[in-house]
């Protein structure tokens, strides 16, 4: 896993690169029931990853900052306010001190987003125009997505007039769990037309579906209904995102690319707070998928506290002295 800052330097200011969206397929219930999962050989596989790929120095350096403009920077509180949407969304277009990214030559580096929730998309929307940096929102009653399904679809719609460029939706778990394919199918695809132009993230709590081959089935099944994005978590569940369940989800991805040549993006959420981990994910992502997927209109990191983290590893690269996490506020 090798990489080298020039690379990083040209993609540093283009969080949004042009690819032909998932259009969908008819559902092939077929495929999808034929998916099993090894739970024992996925946990091995996934166990063996921070052992096995690690980088250090400028290659180090160089991959957090290829964190950095993959990180969807969120805030999702009850509490939030005007001012600390743009706070966040100042800290999106300079989430790193300006003296050590040009220390290292790294310049104009974004985030790959600010994500919240639908009232802040219009104060967020203000505070990033002209920046390229687009604005996700959760949406259809985020994040148990029990509300009515047409007030669900309204909300996609609202939002999306807003001014969110990126909807992150929630589907009904009940679904997976009584294994009705159909409903889910029908379900995504309302979502994805109510969208529109706005990419689309599906997001099934795994940690909610019972089983690794439940998580594999459900990829296929919103990937096949059309969603642009397939993503672990809401941030809300007991747990989040994992490596065993990155590595199902990703496999999914790589079937579904190598049978339709649609490629679709992966966004693992909740839980990522540490540069070791960020850059584990990565490994995995370029072992399962290769290097194209290691863009920002196909991996997403929903995190916030791991920024922080990825500020104290770069200073500590440039000075070699470690910052205390007061310094690095996220708004």
């Amino acid at each position: 896993m090798k990489t080298d800052t020039s690379t990083q330097s040209a993609t540093a200011g283009l969080p949004q690169v042009s690819l032909a969206r998932n259009p969908g397929i008819e559902l092939d219930l077929d495929w999808a029931l034929g998916v099993q999962a090894n739970t024992s050989a996925i946990e091995r596989r996934a166990a063996s990853l921070p052992g096995r790929r690690s980088v250090k120095k400028a290659f180090q350096a160089a991959w957090l900052c290829k964190a950095v403009s993959l990180i969807d920077l969120t805030t999702l509180s009850g509490d939030d306010t005007e001012g600390r949407v743009r706070r966040l969304c100042a800290k999106a277009r300079q989430p790193v001190r300006p003296e050590i990214l040009e220390a290292i030559g790294m310049q104009g580096l974004t985030t790959g987003a600010v994500c919240v929730y639908h009232d802040m998309i219009e104060t967020a929307v203000r505070a990033l125009e002209g920046t390229g940096i687009p604005v996700a929102a959760v949406s259809t009653g985020f994040p148990a997505g029990l509300s009515p399904l047409h007030l669900r679809i309204l909300e996609i719609e609202e939002s999306v007039k807003a001014g969110a460029s990126e909807i992150d939706i929630v589907i009904s778990r009940r679904h997976v769990l009584t294994q009705n394919w159909q409903a889910l199918y029908d379900e995504m695809a309302a979502f994805r037309a109510a969208c529109g132009p706005a990419h689309v993230k599906a997001i099934l709590a795994t940690g909610e579906l019972g089983s690794l081959r439940n998580v594999a089935r459900a990829s296929l099944i919103c990937m096949m209904a059309g969603a642009d994005f397939i993503k672990t978590s809401t941030g809300k569940e007991s747990v989040n995102a994992t490596l065993p369940v990155s590595l199902v989800m990703m496999r999914a991805i790589r079937d579904y690319h190598a049978r339709t040549g649609h490629m679709v993006g992966y966004k693992p959420a909740g839980g990522i707070s540490k540069s070791k981990d960020a850059v584990t994910y990565l490994a995995l992502l370029k072992d399962e998928l290769g290097p194209r997927w290691v863009q920002p209109d196909l991996f997403r990191f929903g995190a916030s506290s791991l920024l922080g983290d990825i500020e104290r590893q770069l200073e500590h690269h440039v000075t070699g002295a470690y910052s205390a996490q007061y310094r690095h506020p996220m708004g």
